[in-house]
């Protein structure tokens, strides 16, 4: 990763220090009028839709065993807990190249004044993946429970700030495992949104608000019979596991022999060969199959900050919180807009475009209560 200076201007407000390579907390243009509801979802569809069917199979197939090599090695990778890395880090071979990680990516918790002190006159917005960031990652998809304690910690960040989950799964199975009512839930990476149910934490309740924003409707019947196939042809691999998140389908290889991995990315490739307009894409220790539109976690993050009335504001501060490559996308965008607060939930040193970071779920509660006590505080203090 290239070091470089990061310059920020220094306003009578706040002189916020800024570690190296890392997200730059500009101001942003002056607010102007937000434009939700129909206005925006317009907008978006008009933004996501140019992109359907341009990528084509190329992005899931073609390449020969070469290519099977490759994403054989891109899953490798993925796998935070492969046993050479591991044991590469206990031997102490990967201490300073942690050491010099965490400068470039310093702990969330350990410059937590020097986060807020970024959120002086402004509102903090709160996006937060599911996997691997409230729960801990499970060998069974359908086991990554949230704990009493890490809801309690959510629910209370939701009285303070808007806040919202941006997951690669399907929007109802994260409201099943968070079941909060008063948080936005973006699933499907971001390709089917819906607001807060004011009064009720009842799913019931939940499920009769009308959509927010399902930028890839059309895709559904496509991506259903994706996941027919996937579920019949990945049988013959012991371990593997598929999933429907609705927008999407992921094909979990977690509990895959590292011996069956080239197999797997074979047949996963094999099916998708006849949509031409869905996609493939790697998360952690997961293949997820998309649509082809242009949407991602990143655009579902601009799309939420311009329905809450944020859109080009100097007054907002999106801090957002994941573990996954695809949160990466969102990163990005804080990153191009110069506005905002990216953590990546990491014990390992990745290339992040994140500027903060905290090793596990447990620091990621521990920052959110810090973050309610902080907001508690500041309504506490006198004003001169």
């Amino acid at each position: 990763m290239t070091k470089q200076a990061v310059v920020v201007p220094v306003t009578p407000e706040a002189a916020v220090a800024v570690p190296p390579n890392s997200a730059p907390l500009f101001p942003y243009p002056p607010p102007r009028a937000a434009a939700p509801g129909a206005a925006v979802r317009k907008k978006y569809l008009q933004m996501g839709g140019g992109g359907a069917g341009t990528v084509g199979a190329g992005a899931a197939g073609g390449g020969g065993p070469g290519r099977i090599g490759g994403w054989v090695e891109s899953m490798r990778a993925s796998s935070p807990t492969h046993a050479r890395a591991a044991a590469a880090l206990a031997a102490g071979v990967d201490v300073e190249r942690h050491a010099s990680w965490m400068v470039e990516h310093p702990s969330a918790l350990s410059k937590f004044d020097q986060v807020v002190a970024a959120s002086k006159g402004k509102q903090i917005v709160v996006f937060l993946d599911y996997d691997g960031t409230l729960s801990p990652i499970v060998d069974d998809p359908d086991a990554a429970y949230m704990s009493d304690t890490m809801r309690r910690a959510v629910r209370s960040v939701a009285k303070h700030f808007p806040t919202a989950i941006v997951s690669g799964r399907c929007r109802d199975k994260v409201f099943e495992f968070v079941k909060l009512a008063e948080l936005y839930y973006a699933g499907s990476h971001g390709m089917d949104i819906k607001g807060p149910v004011k009064g009720s934490r009842h799913t019931k309740a939940a499920k009769a608000k009308g959509v927010l924003f399902q930028p890839a409707s059309q895709f559904l019947p496509m991506i259903e019979q994706v996941h027919e196939s996937l579920v019949e042809k990945t049988k013959s691999i012991p371990g593997a596991k598929v999933e429907n998140n609705k927008f999407c389908v992921s094909v979990h290889f977690r509990c895959v022999d590292e011996k069956s991995w080239s197999a797997l990315a074979d047949t996963v490739k094999s099916v998708l060969k006849d949509y031409p307009k869905l996609k493939l894409t790697q998360g952690r220790m997961v293949f997820e199959v998309r649509p082809t539109i242009k949407w991602d976690k990143g655009k579902a993050l601009e799309f939420l900050l311009e329905s809450l009335g944020f859109a080009d504001c100097a007054d907002v501060l999106p801090v957002y919180i994941g573990d996954d490559r695809t949160d990466e996308d969102a990163f990005k965008v804080l990153r191009r807009r110069g506005q905002g607060v990216g953590i990546l939930v990491s014990k390992h040193p990745k290339d992040t475009s994140a500027s903060y970071s905290l090793q596990e779920p447990a620091e990621v509660m521990e920052f959110l209560l810090r973050l309610v006590e902080w907001e508690r505080l500041s309504k506490a203090r006198p004003k001169w």
